[in-house]
Parts: structure tokens; C-alpha cells; sequence
């Protein structure tokens, strides 16, 4: 089958297209013809090394989500799948095991049908980013009616973040620059207010008394204290998990432990097909133009998602 991975660690260059064996399914698991892969910040940071995995050796193969058709169910597997389906997965991507190939074999509970109505590069947009936002927002814990602020939000997590805490009854307040203004209140947030170091500031001054959690999907680190009430919660997707002050405690989280969440992942699909969140692409790429595809990723900007299509 064709990949597209890389045999060293570096820049976008490094990417090549690669002739691999197909793998087989066995118990448990679903293999996918894969249509439309995402390119997302991890899949980088895979390439710029070191593997994520000590035992894992080239060519190594990135890509955690993947649209596309059912091709085999290994046997014994308890699934309502059935090759020819239409499915979406989440691809825990290690060594040469990647979505970002023509076929790929996961768990069974990693995949789900794909929303009605959309195509596989639409569909595939959905996992990773859906499940880290859901993720954050369950760590978070709120209760309809309180108040949430959303940095990165017209990013690919914080855009679904907004739109689950909506969905979910909370007040959002997310942050925006001025060309992107406009696209988060479109995703729903009540508040927009500039992004930067001062925007915890900005949040205290239309919330005196601070939000009960916030979702830092910008990094800003230590400084989402000043948004946050006494005793609050911050949730932060690379990693900060530094001393908090006023009891505010921080939780970093890693999408790994949503993976084989599949109610969570089939909620997604059908709030997607009702129209609560949105899938946004940026843009697609023949699989042979991934190191454009990872060029422009690092270039920054890029709203919505970059997809190789297979």
C-alpha cells in the first residue's frame, strides 16, 4: 500500500511517499481504505522526533484521524460496522502504524460511521480535534450555566470547543483576533474579546468575579490565572501543568485517553449531522504533496483543517 511517512527526523522535506506491506485486522479490530487524512500539529512534531515510542523504528508513518470505507473486519469483532460503511477513526499513530496511508487497521471501538452528508475530506476533521475539545470540557467539569473562556478559539480545538460548550448550556468567553472575530461569534461564542497576553485581563473585566474554567488552547500558560475565580480550573493541551495560585488547579490532557471513547466519538458524528459543530477544512492536498501540506501548517494561520486526500 501507499504511506507517507518519513526514515528521519527534520523539516517538512523529510516527507516522502513510501511503498508499505497492507496490514491485516485481526480480533477487535477494523481496517479502513483510507480516503482523506488530516495534517495536524502532532503529526510535526512526530516528524521533528524523537518517535514517540522508544521501540519504534522507520519508516514511521504519522496521522491520528482518517475518513473513509470499511475493507475488513477481523474476525470475532463486536461491531455494528460492516465493510462498505462510510466510517471516521481516531489513529493512535506509532512506528509505521499511521493514518496517513491507504489502509489502516484500529481498534473497533476508534471508529464510527461518518456523519450523514459529509465527504471524507469533511469527515475527517472530526476525532482528534472533537474528542481533545470534548475531553477538555468534561475535565472542566461545569454545569450548564456557568462560564467557560476559550483561548485559540478559532483554532481546530478551541472552534469545536466553542461550539461543544454551547451545546452543552455554558456562557463562552473566547478570544479572537481582529480578522478572526467575526468567524468565532459565527461558532457561537458570547463574548469575543482580543487575543494576546492581556486577554485574561480583558475576561476580568466583563467577568469581575473571573470564569469557572478556561480551555487554553494558546498557550498562554501561567497568565490564564488572571481570568479564572478562586478555586477554578484551567485545562491545557501542550503540556502546563505549573503551581496554581488561588487554588486554581491546572490539568493538562492528552486526546490518548478518549480513544477508544466511542459514544463520545458517535456523539460528535451526530452533532455534527445536527449542525451543532461545524467541520471546517482549509484546504486538501493529494497525499504526494504532504511536505506543502506541513510547510504551510508551520507557516501558521491556517484556520480550519489542512487534508491529504488517498
Amino acid at each position: 500500500m501507499k504511506a507517507v511517512g518519513f526514515t528521519e527526523f527534520g523539516g517538512p522535506e523529510v516527507l516522502q511517499v513510501l511503498e508499505l506491506p497492507a496490514p491485516e485486522a485481526g480480533p477487535g479490530e477494523v481496517r479502513i481504505r483510507v480516503r482523506a487524512a488530516t495534517v495536524n500539529a502532532v503529526d510535526a512534531l512526530q516528524r521533528r522526533g524523537p518517535a514517540r515510542s522508544p521501540d519504534a523504528r522507520p519508516p514511521f508513518v504519522p496521522g491520528m484521524e482518517a475518513a473513509g470505507v470499511v475493507d475488513q473486519i477481523g474476525v470475532g469483532t463486536d461491531t455494528d460496522l460492516s465493510v462498505g460503511d462510510q466510517v471516521i477513526a481516531i489513529v493512535l499513530a506509532d512506528g509505521s502504524h499511521g493514518a496517513y496511508a491507504e489502509q489502516v487497521v484500529v481498534p473497533a471501538e476508534s471508529v464510527v460511521h461518518a456523519p450523514h452528508g459529509a465527504g471524507d475530506v469533511q469527515a475527517a476533521t472530526l476525532p482528534m480535534n472533537g474528542l481533545t475539545a470534548r475531553l477538555a470540557l468534561d475535565t472542566l467539569g461545569l454545569q450548564a450555566g456557568q462560564t467557560v473562556a476559550i483561548t485559540g478559539a478559532a483554532g481546530a480545538v478551541g472552534g469545536y470547543a466553542v461550539q461543544l460548550a454551547k451545546a452543552d448550556g455554558l456562557r463562552v468567553v473566547a478570544d479572537a483576533s481582529e480578522q478572526d472575530e467575526t468567524l468565532v461569534k459565527e461558532l457561537g461564542a458570547d463574548i469575543v474579546l482580543r487575543r494576546g497576553a492581556e486577554y485574561p485581563d480583558r475576561v476580568r473585566a466583563e467577568v469581575p468575579e473571573g470564569v469557572d474554567g478556561l480551555l487554553d488552547g494558546a498557550s498562554l500558560s501561567a497568565l490564564t490565572a488572571r481570568a479564572v475565580r478562586d478555586a477554578g480550573r484551567v485545562v491545557t493541551l501542550l503540556g502546563y501543568d505549573g503551581p496554581g495560585e488561588r487554588g486554581i488547579a491546572y490539568e493538562p490532557i492528552v486526546v490518548f485517553r478518549y480513544a477508544r471513547e466511542r459514544a463520545k466519538l458517535d456523539r460528535l458524528r451526530q452533532q455534527a449531522e445536527d449542525g451543532q459543530i461545524t467541520l471546517r477544512v482549509a484546504r486538501t492536498f493529494p497525499a504526494e504533496q504532504a511536505v506543502e501540506a506541513h510547510r504551510l501548517l508551520a507557516a501558521g494561520g491556517v484556520r480550519g483543517r489542512l487534508v491529504l486526500t488517498f
